[in-house]
């Protein structure tokens, strides 16, 4: 990135001590810039960043994943860094599709087109043994029309050992997190490590079918985070699925027992995904 002109068009995101800005290259190709300070004394928030940075260009080539095109890091003085990722940019992200789609009645193909496609996204990172731990509607966003998965900042890669990474803190958003990784039903800090899956992330792509069919995610009536987190885990609170023609795939993503949900290849495998039913009836005339 270093001694290449990039012309900054707008800023098009921000959060905390981050800003994204709409960026043109030498090439007159659009991307996106992330501009982000770094305290030297937050260790834990560099990890991440570094991480992320680890992670994609592990996962580079994949058309599902966001590419990363570049990274860099400078000092600024004061025990503070300055890092620069330059990375595909995002149009939309499916929490606005949302947004847009439930001013609609629901319409399955559209539930259907973009599910899939984000099977196929965290399939690719399983497929590598990476765990997200934060998929929600605003980390898949549209590049050119194809639907990508992005942001890997607390996403972790599982030892060749095992199927589950140990975690020191609770980590994702609470409307999608799974049991297995709230701390406790009554939402008091524990010591115990969480054990994170890829059942996990079936757990939170659940959620967001959910959402994508009913309009918000499954525990959404709750108050506050303290109540989320005492529901969520708590076998007593029964999951709402009014009918609907995909609620044994929801029910699938949705198993409170993490060994119960369906995996990946499994659920891309669904007839209401595959269209199989369809092509039967048609070749039947």
């Amino acid at each position: 990135m270093r001694n290449k002109p990039y012309t900054r068009l707008d800023m098009i995101g921000r959060g905390g001590t981050s800003r994204v800005y709409k960026v043109v290259s030498p090439g007159n190709e659009i991307l996106a810039l992330k501009r982000v300070q770094i305290d030297h004394s937050e260790p834990e928030t560099m990890n991440g960043y570094m991480n992320e940075i680890r992670l994609l260009k592990r996962l580079d080539g994949n058309d599902r994943i966001i590419r990363l095109i570049d990274s860099d890091t400078k000092t600024t003085g004061s025990n503070k860094a300055l890092l620069l990722l330059l990375m595909e940019l995002g149009e939309i992200d499916v929490a606005k599709l949302l947004q847009e789609q439930q001013k609609r009645p629901v319409d399955f193909v559209w539930v259907a087109y973009y599910f899939k496609q984000m099977l196929e996204a965290v399939h690719v990172i399983h497929e590598e043994k990476i765990i997200h731990s934060d998929l929600k509607p605003a980390n898949f966003v549209l590049v050119k029309g194809q639907l990508k998965l992005i942001d890997f900042g607390i996403a972790n890669a599982i030892a060749n050992d095992t199927t589950n990474v140990h975690r020191d803190h609770q980590v994702g958003t609470v409307n999608y997190m799974s049991p297995e990784t709230i701390e406790n039903p009554d939402g008091r800090v524990s010591e115990r490590h969480f054990k994170v899956g890829r059942a996990s992330d079936v757990w939170s792509l659940g959620c967001i079918l959910y959402q994508m069919v009913y309009g918000h995610p499954p525990f959404h009536y709750c108050s506050g985070i303290v109540q989320k987190m005492k529901a969520i885990p708590d076998p007593n609170v029964p999951i709402q699925f009014p009918t609907t023609a995909i609620i044994n795939t929801m029910k699938r993503c949705l198993a409170r027992n993490a060994k119960e949900r369906a995996t990946i290849p499994e659920l891309l495998m669904e007839n209401w995904l595959t269209m199989r039913e369809r092509e039967l009836s048609i070749s039947a005339f």
